[in-house]
């Protein structure tokens, strides 16, 4: 069994860091003028996102130019995450992840939109250790141009091949994320979907884009655990 967490509104939450950090980034590299406001973040790949950020600023959106907000990117976050107050596990996770690293014959991995370098400090900032997490798929990961989240699912399982030397069918895995982005994607490779309401969108907006379950959050560790593990 495998389980793929989302990180962003998902695992944790770091008071919108990421998005400040770009902000900051876009600022010193392309003028005072550079927004995130129009941008959509939740739940989208960092490749999107930075190319969307060069377009509705009207920057060129060039490979150096994609590589310069990325790098000012991944300068920028670290002294915004290292601000006191900022980072923070969402209720249950700490319990949720120790429950199943504990269950025999479960794997658990991360499948999320955010570059491992920049993911990785998000979690440590929040008291997360990536290295905890023996399968993971980063947002720049798909092969394919331009890239999609509904690419990220076929390669977690073929990384729990490698890792585990088994196969896995899709329906014995399961994406836990925050947004429909992450409902679809599951839906996509014929995994399940536990919906976790602590982003932006609701339970029932989770369950409306086709979540098999969405509670609040993760706190419930026994009742989660056990629908994870198919046992109700």
């Amino acid at each position: 069994m495998l389980i793929l967490f989302d990180i962003d509104a998902t695992l944790i939450n770091t008071s919108r860091s990421g998005i400040l950090a770009l902000a900051d980034a876009g600022r010193e590299l392309f003028g005072p003028a550079f927004t995130v406001d129009r941008t959509e973040f939740a739940g989208r790949l960092d490749p999107l996102i930075i190319a969307d950020l060069l377009r509705e600023n009207g920057v060129p959106d060039t490979a150096d130019n994609r590589a310069r907000l990325r790098d000012g990117y991944r300068r920028h976050i670290g002294g915004r995450l290292q601000a006191p107050g900022t980072c923070r596990t969402l209720p249950g996770v700490v319990e949720l992840i120790a429950a199943l690293r504990a269950t025999p014959g479960t794997t658990i991995g991360l499948l999320t939109g955010n570059f491992e370098d920049t993911g990785c400090l998000k979690l440590r900032a929040c008291g997360i250790d990536p290295d905890h997490f023996p399968v993971c798929v980063w947002g720049d990961h798909s092969p394919h141009d331009p890239p999609s989240r509904d690419h990220l699912p076929p390669l977690a399982l073929s990384k729990y091949h490698r890792c585990t030397g088994r196969q896995l069918a899709p329906a014995s895995a399961t994406i836990i994320g925050d947004t429909p982005h992450d409902v679809r994607c599951a839906l996509a490779t014929g995994m399940r979907c536990l919906g976790v309401a602590t982003g932006h969108f609701s339970a029932q907006q989770l369950r409306n884009a086709g979540a098999h379950r969405a509670v609040d959050n993760l706190s419930q560790t026994e009742d989660v655990l056990s629908w994870l593990l198919g046992r109700g």
